[in-house]
């Protein structure tokens, strides 16, 4: 049963601290890399949702500021399109270990911009959202999420922001 007692903030500050943990994990592993990778996308998958379906729309209804949104929206897309190549992938791909690494990155970037004195948890905060009853909603569909993700496995993450332009694969940009 999800934890009702941790606001907004709180549940979403604790999926970054899960994350970063995963991705500590990760860099030292020697062996299991490609469960804690797995572990990794489904984290990101679930925490992007669920602050793509409740959270985001949230904010924006309560003024916070659209650039810092459109953002994180944006980040949110370009982690989907890591993590889509990682579960297609694996350890022995040549690329596998940099793109973990990379999307490590853009996470510590994202949670940084989410977190600071002006970020967009700062904002809901002013705002006055009812942090609570988003955390008890955020807490209920991350437990949905889980539950179908465990029994039917990620689905293919569906981008808000990018419309997968055409792209070639070869070394010449």
């Amino acid at each position: 049963m999800p934890d009702k007692q941790l606001d907004a903030i709180a549940l979403l500050k604790a999926d970054h601290r899960k994350v970063e943990d995963l991705f500590a994990r990760y860099e030292t592993a020697r062996s299991k890399k490609a469960d804690i990778a797995h572990q990794i996308c489904m984290e990101l998958t679930i925490h992007t949702m669920i602050e793509e379906e409740i959270f985001y729309p949230a904010c924006r209804e309560a003024g916070v500021e659209a650039d810092a949104m459109d953002e994180a929206n944006v980040e949110h897309d370009g982690a989907k399109v890591l993590i889509a190549e990682l579960e297609e992938g694996s350890p022995e791909d040549q690329f596998y270990d940099a793109k973990v690494k990379v999307l490590s990155e853009e996470i510590k970037h994202h949670v940084k911009e989410e977190e600071k004195a002006d970020g967009v948890f700062s904002q809901a905060r002013k705002a006055k959202l009812d942090l609570a009853a988003l955390g008890g909603e955020l807490a209920m569909r991350k437990t949905e999420l889980l539950a179908q993700f465990k029994e039917t496995g990620l689905p293919k993450p569906k981008t808000v922001t990018m419309k997968a332009a055409a792209l070639e694969q070869g070394a010449s940009v």
